[in-house]
C-alpha cells in the first residue's frame, strides 16, 4: 500500500485500515513486522506507525511487549446470552476444529445434583467430563449432569466430536427447549490450570447451567471458560424496550445475611459460590464447591 499524503485521512488512519485488512487476511500469522520494517513498507515516520499499532492496541487485536515485539492476539469465540446454545456448534461456525477428550463418562450418584435436576437422592445420574478444544488448544472444561433414566443411552457416544444435545435428542428423543445460565469470574486451582493451559492468577469464567425439556430438568452443567478465549455477548432490538431487570426479593438479601452471621469462626467458600455455604478452608474442594465453583473433585 502507498498512502496518499493528499488525503484528508491523516496517515496513521491509512496505515491502520491496512494493517486492518492485512491481518484479518492472517497475513502477519502471530508476529507482526517491527516498526522499522512497517515504517519502511509504509513510507511514513515511526511515530506514524507507533500510533497506527497502538491503535490495534487499544482495540485488543494484538500486544506489544519491550524487548518482545508485536504479536497478534488469538481470536475471540463469541457465545451469545439469552438463548440455549451449543458451544460444539458455536466453535465450528467460526471456523474452528472443535475436538473434545473426554475425562469422565459414566453412571453414579450425586445427592446435590440430583436435587437440582429434581429427582430422588439416590436416584442414578450420568456425569460426563471433557475438555473441550478449539484447534487443539483447550477453551473449556466441561462437566455436566444429566438423570439415567432419560439420557443413559449417551453412555455408548464417542463424544470427541459430537453434541450432547444433538446425542440426546437421536438417542433419547430429548431436545432441551428451555434453561438459564449464572456466569462469574473465578481463579482456577492447579489442576484446571494445567488441563487449560492457564498461567497462576489468570482468571476464567464459572458457567453454570441448567437445561430443561417441557419443564423437565434433564442437565445441569458447570463450564470453565477461558476467559482469554471467550466473548458472551448479548443483543436486543426495540421490541426488546419492556424488559425490566428483575426486582431483588428482600427476603433472599434477609437470607444471604443471616448466612453470613452464621459462618461464626468458618469463612464463606474461597470462590464465592453461589450456595453461598459456609465452609472450612480445607472443604474448598468439597462436593457443592466442586459443583458451584467449577472445580472437579478428587479421584
Amino acid at each position: 500500500m502507498i498512502v496518499d499524503r493528499d488525503s484528508a485521512l491523516p496517515l496513521w488512519a491509512q496505515v491502520l485500515g491496512d494493517l486492518r485488512r492485512r491481518l484479518a487476511s492472517g497475513e502477519f500469522g502471530q508476529r507482526m513486522p517491527g516498526d522499522g520494517e512497517l515504517t519502511a513498507q509504509y513510507g511514513v515516520s515511526r511515530h506514524t506507525v507507533r500510533e497506527a499499532v497502538r491503535r490495534l492496541q487499544i482495540e485488543g487485536v494484538v500486544e506489544r511487549g519491550r524487548g518482545r515485539g508485536t504479536f497478534v492476539r488469538d481470536t475471540m469465540i463469541e457465545q451469545p446470552l439469552g438463548a440455549l446454545y451449543s458451544l460444539f456448534r458455536s466453535v465450528e461456525e467460526q471456523g474452528y476444529a472443535q475436538r473434545s477428550i473426554v475425562r469422565r463418562l459414566e453412571e453414579r450418584q450425586d445427592a446435590e445434583a440430583a436435587g437440582v435436576l429434581g429427582i430422588p437422592s439416590g436416584a442414578p445420574l450420568i456425569y460426563l467430563e471433557r475438555l473441550r478444544l478449539a484447534d487443539e488448544v483447550p477453551i473449556v472444561l466441561d462437566c455436566s449432569w444429566l438423570p439415567a433414566a432419560l439420557a443413559r443411552p449417551v453412555l455408548a457416544v464417542d463424544f470427541t466430536h459430537t453434541a450432547l444435545y444433538q446425542e440426546l435428542h437421536v438417542r433419547c428423543g430429548v431436545r432441551p427447549d428451555a434453561g438459564w445460565e449464572r456466569i462469574r469470574p473465578v481463579l482456577p486451582g492447579p489442576e484446571q490450570r494445567r488441563l487449560l493451559q492457564l498461567s497462576a492468577r489468570t482468571p476464567a469464567l464459572a458457567v453454570e447451567r441448567l437445561a430443561t425439556w417441557q419443564t423437565t430438568p434433564v442437565e445441569w452443567r458447570h463450564s470453565l471458560v477461558r476467559a482469554d478465549r471467550f466473548s458472551y455477548v448479548a443483543r436486543w432490538s426495540a421490541q426488546d424496550q419492556g424488559a425490566r431487570f428483575e426486582p431483588v426479593i428482600k427476603a433472599e438479601l434477609a437470607q444471604a445475611k443471616h448466612s453470613r452471621g452464621r459462618a461464626g469462626g468458618r469463612r464463606l467458600c474461597p470462590h464465592r459460590c453461589s450456595h453461598g455455604r459456609a465452609s472450612r478452608a480445607a472443604d474448598s474442594n468439597s462436593s457443592a464447591c466442586t459443583k458451584a465453583c467449577g472445580i472437579l473433585p478428587r479421584s
